[in-house]
């Protein structure tokens, strides 16, 4: 069996409130493989970001380990953790966290240009990421310039421009209206399925059953399959 694109094995975390430990994560384990869809639901408050934030080496667990094609965040430095995200990870957020003085082209190219590949290759890769969300005419335009829906799609460009063997999707559509979210879903599941990324999607869509593999519930601080 080929070794799974997120491997996450009994992870827990707990935060203090008022002197009393509240568990959020208890001993939690996924395994995503390559190509592979799956999308956690759950109540709000119940974790499910956090559980995100750990998955990406953005919080570390208390107990636990989580590793990207064998490479492990939970033991990286920080430097370590952070050339692992931009190596093999992708992030798509519920807002869309542009960086708003620079251009669309200059936003989906920042990924690569980060991990040094050269300015001209990385605006042309950019360029044809944009063009296949549908952005080929907006790419000099700022993110105050464009619409939610044309933002979202720009952060889902950037999210999968390196190619990325994972990627994490926080509520991705959830400041959109209905019409931009089934725009920015389509994108995101074609430029996914291209390149064999794992995704994982954290979303309320009602019908997300029927965008994934596999859908799980956090509840309780634990992950169980859907009913």
């Amino acid at each position: 069996m080929s070794e799974p694109a997120l491997l996450a094995v009994g992870l827990a975390k707990a935060y203090w409130q008022g002197g009393r430990e509240l568990p959020v994560l208890r001993g939690i384990d996924l395994a995503v493989a390559a190509g592979e869809r799956v999308g956690i639901v759950g109540r709000s408050g119940v974790g499910k970001s956090t559980l995100l934030h750990v998955l990406a080496g953005l919080t570390n667990p208390d107990a636990g380990s989580v590793a990207v094609h064998g490479a492990s965040l939970t033991t990286a430095t920080a430097a370590g953790r952070a050339r692992i995200r931009n190596q093999r990870m992708g992030f798509v957020y519920q807002f869309h966290h542009l960086l708003p003085d620079f251009t669309a082209l200059e936003n989906v190219a920042m990924p690569l240009l980060l991990r040094g590949t050269p300015r001209t290759a990385a605006a042309a890769a950019a360029g044809a990421m944009l063009d296949r969300v549908g952005l080929a005419e907006r790419l000099t335009h700022r993110p105050h310039e464009l619409s939610g829906g044309e933002r979202q799609r720009v952060a889902v460009a950037r999210a999968l421009v390196a190619s990325p063997a994972v990627v994490l999707a926080d509520e991705p559509t959830g400041s959109l209206d209905r019409a931009s979210a089934e725009d920015v879903l389509a994108a995101m599941a074609e430029l996914a399925a291209s390149a064999g990324a794992a995704m994982i999607y954290v979303s309320h869509e009602p019908d997300l059953a029927q965008r994934v593999d596999r859908t799980l519930v956090l509840a309780d601080g634990v992950l169980r399959p859907a009913s």
